[in-house]
Formats: C-alpha cells, sequence, structure tokens
C-alpha cells in the first residue's frame, strides 16, 4: 500500500535535518523473502469511517508512518483450537514459496514468524519490533519486543497470540506482519514524570483555558449548524501546529523542532551481492509442508 497524501492536512512542513543514522538489515537466508518498506500512512479502517473522518486525526496519521513494515510473501491461514499445546494451531500457506516463515512454536496459540534478518542499530540504539500501527486484525494480536539490536549476534522472531479458538485469520500477500522502530536505549530512563495542577503554570492554563473555549464554541456551533463552522468541519490548531489565536511565527519561535505533518522515511537500499547463505550459518526452515499443525 502506497502512501497517500491526505486532503485534510497539508504537507508543508518538509524533510527533517539529515542525521543518516544506519539501520543495517543482514540477510540470513536469501531464500527468504520479506520485503521491507517504509509504513504507509493509510489504513482501510480510517479510509472507512464516514467522510474518511479518522483520517482528520494527525497523531493517528503519524503514528501509522512510524516505522518500516516487514511485509509477508505469503498467503497463510491460521487455526487455533484453543489447546495450549504445539499443534493446538493450524497453519495453512494459501500462496507463496517455500522457505514457509510461520511456526507454531511456544504453544497457547502464539503464532511465530521467522524474520531472515539480523538488524544491526548505532550504538545505543535498540530495535522495538512490534505489529502494524493502528491495525486491528480480529482473533489474533501482535506481541511487541525491544531488541539490543546493536550487538545482538542473533535474529529474532515476530509473534503473534490468536484471541479466538476456532476462527480461521487470514494474513494476505504483502501485508505487514511486523512493524521496526529504533529508539535511543536510555532515554526513557531519563525522564522524571510528574502530576501537577495545570493552574501552577499560568502560561499554559492560559493557552489551555482559550483552546477550550474556543473548542465548546466550535463544537456549539457544529450543533446549530452554523455556516463557519459547517464549512471549517473540524478545528485544525493541532495539525495546523498552532495554538489558538497564534500564527506560523509564534509556533516557529516557541518550538526548536518543526511541526511535523508527515514523515519521510528512508526505503532499504539493498545491496545485497549474495545468492545463497554463507556456509556457516543456518537457514530458515525449508520444509515443503504447506500445512503445519
Amino acid at each position: 500500500m502506497e502512501p497517500m497524501s491526505s486532503p485534510e492536512v497539508a504537507d508543508d512542513c518538509g524533510t527533517a535535518d539529515e542525521i543518516a543514522l544506519p539501520l543495517v538489515a543482514y540477510c540470513v537466508d536469501p531464500a527468504a523473502r520479506m520485503p521491507i518498506v517504509p509504513a504507509s500512512i493509510n489504513r482501510a479502517w480510517m479510509d472507512a469511517t464516514d467522510r474518511r473522518f479518522a483520517n482528520r486525526c494527525l497523531p493517528l496519521l503519524i503514528g501509522n508512518q512510524a516505522g518500516w513494515f516487514l511485509l509477508s510473501a505469503h498467503k497463510v491461514a491460521l487455526t487455533w483450537s484453543g489447546a495450549a499445546t504445539l499443534d493446538g494451531v493450524r497453519i495453512e500457506y494459501l500462496a507463496g514459496e517455500a522457505p514457509f516463515p510461520c511456526h507454531s512454536h511456544f504453544g497457547s496459540g502464539i503464532v511465530t514468524w521467522t524474520i531472515p534478518y539480523l538488524f544491526r542499530t548505532p550504538p545505543g540504539f535498540n530495535l522495538q519490533v512490534r505489529g502494524p500501527s493502528n491495525w486491528p486484525k480480529d482473533g489474533i494480536f501482535a506481541l511487541e519486543g525491544l531488541v539490543e539490536t546493536d550487538w545482538a549476534q542473533a535474529t529474532f522472531t515476530m509473534n503473534w497470540i490468536m484471541t479466538r479458538p476456532h476462527q480461521t485469520v487470514v494474513f494476505d500477500v504483502g501485508e505487514p506482519i511486523a512493524m521496526i522502530v529504533p529508539q535511543p536505549r536510555a532515554e526513557i530512563e531519563a525522564f522524571r514524570p510528574t502530576i501537577k495542577d495545570i493552574v501552577s503554570d499560568p502560561k499554559l492554563y492560559d493557552a489551555y483555558s482559550r483552546w477550550n473555549q474556543s473548542r465548546a464554541g466550535f463544537n456549539a456551533e457544529l450543533r446549530e449548524a452554523g455556516p463557519i463552522a459547517l464549512k471549517e468541519g473540524w478545528q485544525k490548531h493541532y495539525a495546523r501546529g498552532v495554538g489558538v489565536g497564534e500564527s506560523k511565527t509564534d509556533q516557529k519561535s516557541r518550538w526548536a523542532i518543526e511541526h511535523q505533518t508527515r514523515l519521510h522515511l528512508t526505503a532499504f537500499a539493498d545491496e545485497r551481492t549474495t545468492s545463497a547463505p554463507p556456509a556457516h550459518v543456518e537457514p530458515t526452515s525449508r520444509s515443503n509442508s504447506g500445512v503445519e499443525r
């Protein structure tokens, strides 16, 4: 699915300054097919909302794009019996060739995808391995992990846990089975969280009060079918990166970091030159069976 500009939010902020941090995916099994692409902005359920209303939410759109997708090269159907045993999950390959990446490795309705890459991030960076953001899938749930990919010598797997016995869940060719997001290792531990009364920050309280009054007035006009509110559809202060009564100049003087309405992730450049795995590397499973129980 290709990223598509939403008509509701202008893309006028450009790209971030070049930092050129490396993110390398070393392929350990050239026979295994699993494309890696920048995460798309679109979500089918968002487009299906009334007048595509969900696409007006900039935090959702940014969250959709914040990482890279690992795409399935197979169409696979998964059915869980409800048993905790390894044979409790039936895995059927409906399209795609060996090697087959899905396995029942842990039991308890957990389905494991073999990832044919050993990732390397800069020193001090982890790789968050998660399901595709804002991508609900009935009957199964993605399990998240955080991997120290600046030193780890082993590959990781992607795991999903099935939640509905006897319901078949299908992953199609080209559907994301994982999303990877680099993040600084110790950054979250540096935060010192506190809870305060908002009136303790008079400037922030004043800004919030202006926004709150503006939102209440806008909603009231919508209920009364006021022409301005109907024309606007929704308030766009956050999408435009400005507070109530502020201009772009105010916004730029207030923030050192530019407001973002799109992410511009770089695609992985394929620099592979080999067609077979090194002799000391054991390739992923090449079972010819189309069904695993």
